[in-house]
């Protein structure tokens, strides 16, 4: 009679614990209220811009990074930078979340892909530039960025 009611008594216990989370859906991710977006931003683009400078060997240089309104970009721009050589030191300024017309996580990606692209013209700051081979800069730092943020995302996923 115990060993029936050991064993109907454990595998009672087995299925509450197994079935117990059965039909419960997990919490879904609460999406940052507009006032906690900028602070989100801000936070997650400086810890990129670290990742980033130290992958391309660039820690050397002070370089800060300001969230911009997109009244303060040149027409047409997410983004710039300004460097001074002899001082190492370079100020990135990215287009604003908020001014995007994506929603907040679309932008937080093209605003890292906005960082990394203006660390490459640093990168490339010491080649001769013209007026003809800015454009080709142009696209060549597009590729780039757009190839290292593959690979980066890539080697972040989890292996069997």
């Amino acid at each position: 009679m115990s060993g029936r009611w050991f064993r109907n008594s454990f595998f009672s216990i087995l299925g509450v614990t197994v079935f117990a989370g059965v039909g419960r859906s997990p919490a879904a991710p609460r999406y940052p209220t507009p006032s906690e977006q900028p602070v989100l931003a801000q936070d997650y683009l400086h810890n990129r811009l670290k990742l980033w400078q130290g992958i391309l060997h660039l820690d050397t240089w002070n370089v800060t990074l300001e969230v911009t309104p997109r009244a303060e970009l040149r027409t047409g721009t997410v983004g710039n930078i300004r460097w001074d050589d002899e001082q190492k030191s370079a100020r990135i300024r990215v287009l604003q979340a908020s001014d995007y017309e994506v929603p907040f996580y679309s932008a937080l990606e093209d605003m890292e892909f906005t960082v990394l692209h203006e660390l490459l013209h640093l990168e490339l700051a010491a080649l001769p530039r013209t007026d003809e081979s800015r454009v080709e800069e142009e696209h060549a730092v597009d590729r780039m960025a757009a190839a290292l943020l593959q690979l980066q995302s890539t080697s972040t996923r989890a292996t069997p």
